[in-house]
């Protein structure tokens, strides 16, 4: 039988600051977080991948990966939990979530979301731009012809060995 766990916080208040920009801006991620992970962890159920171990004090560090949108993962980086065991003393370590930097000026600021997706003030521009050519390869396809796989394949050769021949001549020389 598992033994509880109990949960606790590194930095209570900057974890929980993350975790309400989660909730306000990715609400299927914060759900999953509140309802299938905390109780999870707290039964002794480790979820995600353990990143290292320490067996002299029995510490395992562990990062579990939360469900989003496949636009926000490409613009900003998967939500990433980041949290620890103490196996002796039954305690889980709630360490952050990432990615930091989207999340921290979430909550410091009302940020704007453009096609559905988390706009940061900062590097407004560029996140546009990524979501903008996200869109549009996810529209169009990759190529924007409408070409038969074969000759996308034979394309795709004849460019990757013009390309090297250039290279290797530049090295050459």
């Amino acid at each position: 039988m598992k033994s509880n766990y109990i949960i606790d916080y590194v930095n209570e208040n900057e974890f929980r600051k993350k975790e309400r920009a989660i909730k306000k801006y990715n609400m299927l991620a914060y759900k999953k977080l509140l309802f299938d992970y905390y109780p999870s962890l707290r039964e002794g159920n480790f979820l995600g991948v353990v990143v290292s171990t320490n067996e002299k004090d029995h510490i395992d560090k562990y990062e579990l990966t939360l469900p989003t949108d496949k636009t926000f993962v490409k613009v900003h980086g998967n939500i990433t939990l980041h949290y620890s065991v103490y196996k002796d003393n039954n305690i889980v370590m709630l360490e952050t979530l990432t990615p930091e930097d989207i999340l921290t000026e979430g909550h410091q600021k009302e940020l704007t979301t453009y096609k559905g997706v988390m706009v940061s003030k900062s590097h407004k521009e560029l996140d546009m731009f990524k979501i903008n050519l996200l869109n549009s390869m996810n529209k169009n396809g990759f190529f924007l012809l409408n070409l038969p796989d074969w000759l996308l394949v034979v394309l795709t050769i004849l460019f990757t060995g013009t390309l090297s021949a250039i290279i290797i001549k530049l090295i050459i020389k």
